[in-house]
């Protein structure tokens, strides 16, 4: 288990400072190719050349999601809801899901069969529950966004609304945020498409828990203040 002394301000000032590398890292995960500069030349509000309007359109929505997620967090307004997951996934599927800001009415239409529709109220309903009964805040994070990327609450983006998710959870509580790398897409790929079949969350806590950065867990553990953000 990691020993992190937790802190909001620092945890939020860590994850904002990051904000380019967090959004370079969720897009090319998804197969979009943009370099960190030219993340940062995007949400600097100038546009990148070389690119698709809707490649942009996803990296605009993934800073205005995180956005969204840091004020939250900051006003003591974040909470494990359906609510608030559809008010992240209105901003992160923003032009890109079939439709955004509200769960699913239908198939998913993907190679892996989620849950009915029908079934999507009681199976979030039963992930608050269960959410409830683990201790750790690490396993209770990672457990929030393996149910949603399973369960595939939206149409689509619910693999990036269910880390926005996790992450709100661990910044809400004081705690650096999870970001998988773009350099472990294969490895986080292979790994995701094991969890679906079998439903099986070790492997991937396993990998998720490996990605949190070492240096920020030393910088929570020193003694520096920062000013509320």
């Amino acid at each position: 288990m990691l020993k992190i002394n937790p802190n909001k301000e620092k945890a939020l000032y860590l994850a904002k400072r990051e904000v380019s590398v967090l959004v370079y890292d969720a897009v090319n995960l998804e197969g979009i190719n943009y370099t960190i500069p030219e993340i940062q030349t995007i949400l600097d509000g100038v546009t990148v050349g070389g690119h698709k309007i809707s490649d942009q359109q996803v990296v605009t929505n993934q800073n205005n999601a995180w956005q969204e997620l840091f004020t939250l967090v900051k006003n003591n307004e974040f909470n494990l809801s359906k609510e608030i997951a559809c008010k992240i996934h209105n901003l992160a599927g923003h032009n890109d899901a079939l439709k955004w800001g509200i769960f699913r009415d239908g198939d998913a239409g993907t190679s892996y069969n989620p849950p009915s529709a029908n079934n999507l109220d009681s199976l979030f309903n039963n992930m608050l529950d269960e959410c409830s009964k683990i201790k750790d805040i690490y396993n209770q994070a990672t457990y929030v966004f393996l149910n949603m990327a399973r369960n595939q609450y939206f149409y689509d983006i619910n693999k990036r609304t269910g880390r926005f998710m996790m992450n709100g959870i661990l910044l809400n509580a004081g705690y650096p945020v999870i970001n998988v790398k773009a350099k472990d897409k294969l490895q986080f790929n292979t790994l995701m498409l094991e969890f679906y079949e079998s439903g099986n969350m070790e492997s991937m806590h396993k990998f998720l828990i490996n990605s949190i950065d070492a240096n920020a867990v030393n910088f929570m553990n020193q003694d520096i203040k920062v000013h509320k953000l």
